[in-house]
């Protein structure tokens, strides 16, 4: 397949990457082996040496094994960014178990049909987190809650100040931690011996992580993500950020790790490249600033409004960021002027790249060197090749330059979906080509541009919102009939999640009732921004409301 692009490659970026033979628990030892005094997390301030997580990794892998925990099963993550996080997905996958990464801030229900699908018998978890768990029904196989305290793994000074008796000092204290009697302390979990060298390790094309991803049914869907995939895509990560040194790289780890993004650029790429990973349980500008001064960042990944704060706030506080050379911004457009902000702030190239969480989940980018081109999402990665093809028909390509259904094919590329072969047949054609979706063109040099979406996903502020998701919830509400959750675009370069809702008749519209009751059954980020009322949907023959006709004639109205 001719392959353009490849010549506007950053110079030194191969057309292909070395593939993996080996497991990601080959990965995080030859770093440990390899960076041993150097440091792998800063947290609040602490500091973990790589040789440090090494030992912590095979006691938390130990203790996992003391619990039953054994090759294949599955091992429910639901923390937040910080140090135990990162040691509890090498040690999961030391034993050759399976990682499913969960959003500490879903709610019950959200978190019951995960846990209901992939059936893990031992959850890690924040212990803020805890209660929800708790809830989940009896008929959910989850025998062991491991509980995290993340004040522990502050700095001693920081985490006694916390005691004081300030009224500030306690709400933040009492937003990190919360008693969870009834569980495993994290601390006794690792209270033991390191696991035994000779226990079996993984093999590349073993299953590592399951990670769930929205679609357009609203249900979500547990990627199959192998070893192979996810070393694989690291690999590509290091080809694309040709002149980053091991050793040398600080990585600001503000995308959580429980999305494929944050998981990929940290706790894999970062890992391989032996980098401080500078870890933020929430996006903070102030704290981020506070942390540049002493660790400044070189690899600063994140999504437009993350950079367009950070850029304004640091030029207020008169705070440097020329130490930031290596800048991908991806989940959402990235606006000319977001990247001009952060360029003159910057020490290099802000490039906006594409992934999905099928594809481990980065599979083009822009190049860091003059060839890019703002506005489009780049070219292919390394190893990786893409057709553009009928939407109706993916055996048919398109002519160059006309608009159609982007397919990738790689050694990221997932391997399916948990327990669904109906949605992984709809997904993955059998030659191994992933349909992503997503409507593109592409010009005669490779570079490929996002014109519309086949899935009516909504992307805010970097996260997927399923419409059929929050409508199915607002539906369950008894002053509504109907409603349809569309996007519309917002300043920041995603979109707001917005209702229009059809209401029983004598109910009259109260905002902030409806918002409060999805609040209470969503995810903060699915919860509409605004809702709307109309007194009918416009609807196909067979009775199903047209979303892009609601979303149409919603913005022709704001703008008339």
């Amino acid at each position: 397949m001719d392959a353009p692009w490849i010549r506007h490659y950053q110079p030194g970026v191969p057309a292909e990457i070395e593939l993996p033979t080996e497991s990601l628990v080959a990965l995080y030892e030859r770093s440990v082996r390899e960076a041993g005094s150097s440091i792998a997390t800063e947290f609040f301030g602490r500091t973990t040496t790589y040789a440090e997580l090494g030992n912590l990794i095979e006691r938390a892998a130990e203790g996992l094994h003391r619990l039953g925990v054994k090759a294949g099963d599955r091992v429910a993550i639901v923390l937040p960014n910080c140090p135990q996080h990162v040691i509890a997905f090498y040690a999961v996958l030391r034993l050759g178990a399976v990682v499913v990464e969960h959003n500490p801030l879903y709610t019950e229900r959200e978190l019951r049909h995960l846990f209901e699908d992939h059936t893990a018998r031992v959850a890690i978890c924040w212990d803020v987190a805890v209660p929800k768990l708790r809830a989940l029904p009896e008929d959910v196989p989850l025998e062991h809650i491991i509980a995290v305290n993340l004040l522990n793994a502050f700095p001693t000074v920081k985490r006694l100040a916390l005691n004081l008796p300030l009224r500030k000092l306690r709400e933040t204290r009492d937003k990190l931690t919360r008693p969870a009697p009834g569980t495993t302390s994290w601390e006794r979990l690792l209270d033991g011996p390191p696991l035994a060298a000779s226990h079996p390790k993984p093999g590349v094309h073993d299953l590592a992580v399951i990670q769930y991803t929205s679609g357009t049914t609203g249900i979500p869907k547990g990627a199959m993500l192998s070893h192979y995939n996810l070393f694989s895509n690291a690999r590509q990560g290091e080809a694309w950020m040709h002149g980053a040194q091991y050793r040398k790289e600080t990585f600001y780890a503000i995308l959580p790790l429980f999305h494929a993004f944050g998981m990929t650029l940290f706790l894999t790429y970062g890992i391989l490249k032996q980098a401080r990973i500078v870890l933020f349980p929430a996006f903070d500008v102030d704290l981020v600033l506070d942390a540049a001064k002493k660790s400044p960042p070189t690899v600063y990944c994140a999504v437009p409004p993350i950079y367009e704060r950070t850029a304004n706030r640091a030029k207020e506080r008169g705070i440097s960021l020329k130490s930031a050379k290596y800048c991908i911004s991806g989940a959402m457009n990235l606006p000319d002027d977001v990247v001009e902000l952060w360029e003159s702030v910057s020490g290099g190239l802000l490039v906006e790249g594409y992934g999905m969480t099928e594809a481990s989940p980065v599979c083009l980018g822009n190049p860091f060197a003059p060839s890019r081109r703002t506005g489009t999402i780049g070219v292919p990665f390394p190893s990786t090749l893409m057709r553009v093809v009928d939407t109706e028909d993916p055996t048919r390509e398109v002519a160059q330059g006309e608009r159609g259904e982007l397919l990738i094919k790689g050694p990221q590329v997932f391997g399916g979906y948990w327990n669904n072969a109906e949605e992984t047949a709809k997904t993955l054609l059998p030659d191994g080509w992933l349909r992503t979706g997503d409507v593109v063109t592409v010009d005669a040099d490779g570079f490929t541009t996002i014109v519309d979406r086949v899935k009516e996903l909504i992307i805010t502020g970097g996260f997927n919102v399923a419409p059929s998701e929050v409508e199915a919830v607002l539906r369950g509400h008894p002053d509504l009939t109907d409603a349809a959750v569309i996007g519309v675009p917002a300043h920041s370069g995603g979109e707001r999640v917005v209702a229009v809702v059809l209401l029983r008749p004598g109910a009259t519209l109260d905002e902030d009732a409806l918002k409060a009751w999805c609040h209470e059954r969503l995810a903060g980020y699915k919860v509409p921004r605004e809702i709307v009322t109309l007194n009918d949907l416009p609807r196909s023959m067979l009775g199903k409301v047209l979303r892009k006709q609601v979303r149409e004639e919603f913005l022709a109205s704001r703008e008339a």
